[in-house]
């Protein structure tokens, strides 16, 4: 057979098959935003079914619905009975939708979008997430770190022996120190404290970490054990270091202030070991308000440097 001739019967085979297969198509409704109607011609066959789409998709029965209710994404068609019907591209169109909601977009904003979209719109919107999330993230990191130091400072009171005085070294830790305290004969303990807090929150310090009394020097914590010369926070970000050192710990039960036979412990050991006192004392408490409700449960540790006393001292 010529070729032309084969060119024409494929040609003629190719148009009855289109015929027969429009033919065999129905006319459906294409429901836009659930108001406007036009007629779309495909084979029935195609659709699918909200559970079907709901499968294929991950999506759920629940939120298609929503979705339809509210014109963010609607089905193709909607039979007479209210059944929904989808074609098999809208996966492709929902897609948008997904990517959208894992970026924390509310639907207002996904609908906007969706009306308008383009790349310049969807490039700035994707840069404001990300500012969004970047806030966020710092807030996580923050919120994992004070977590993180309650829970060391609550694994260290369980564990802790109450009436020892134990030596250790310890690294440079960054707090934020307070101003002086006062502690005026007619003046609260909470005066003080709250003078502290309220100075700390205009330098954004996170009052959410643990907030402890230090002594410029022992001297002065074994003539007020009750009253710091200052407070401080373990917020990080504070413009202050503990120095890094050799320090004698020890433990107090009781509420804030309450050192029961403490200083004398403290001194009793720093004599029997030959040590001197080298700095500022740390009292912080390892298990407080937050893990105990019993105030006078309460478990103070106090940290201050030492160290060995020379031969001139002797």
């Amino acid at each position: 057979m010529p070729a032309c001739a084969v060119n024409q019967l494929d040609n003629l085979l190719e148009m009855m098959y289109y015929i027969k297969y429009t033919l065999c198509m129905e006319p459906i409704l294409l429901l836009t935003h659930g108001k406007k109607k036009e007629v779309f011609y495909m084979d029935p066959t195609e659709l699918l079914s909200i559970h079907d789409f709901a499968e294929y998709t991950g999506m759920k029965q629940s939120i298609l619905r929503h979705y339809d209710d509210i014109d963010l994404f609607s089905p193709i068609f909607r039979a007479e009975n209210g059944y929904r019907y989808y074609a098999p591209t809208q996966i492709i169109t929902l897609n948008m939708v997904s990517v959208l909601c894992d970026l924390r977009t509310v639907l207002r904003e996904i609908s906007e979008l969706q009306r308008d979209r383009n790349p310049e719109a969807i490039l700035e919107h994707l840069e404001n997430q990300e500012e969004k999330f970047d806030l966020e993230m710092r807030r996580l990191q923050e919120s994992y770190a004070i977590s993180h130091m309650y829970r060391r400072l609550i694994r260290t009171g369980l564990s802790a022996d109450e009436k020892a005085i134990t030596e250790c070294d310890m690294p440079e830790i960054p707090i934020y120190v307070g101003s002086e305290t006062k502690f005026e004969k007619t003046t609260l303990f909470y005066k003080d404290f709250i003078t502290f807090c309220q100075e700390a929150r205009k330098k954004n310090i996170n009052l959410s970490y643990p907030i402890g009394g230090g002594y410029h020097n022992m001297d002065l914590f074994f003539q007020a054990p009750a009253q710091p010369q200052f407070f401080f926070s373990m917020d990080p970000h504070g413009c202050r270091q503990k120095e890094a050192g050799h320090y004698l710990i020890g433990y107090t039960r009781g509420y804030y202030g309450e050192m029961g036979d403490l200083p004398d412990r403290l001194a009793a050991y720093a004599k029997e070991h030959n040590l001197i006192f080298n700095g500022p004392a740390y009292i912080l408490y390892v298990l407080d308000e937050v893990s105990i409700k019993d105030p006078d449960q309460y478990l103070g540790q106090i940290s201050v440097q030492v160290k060995k006393k020379s031969t001139r001292y002797s």
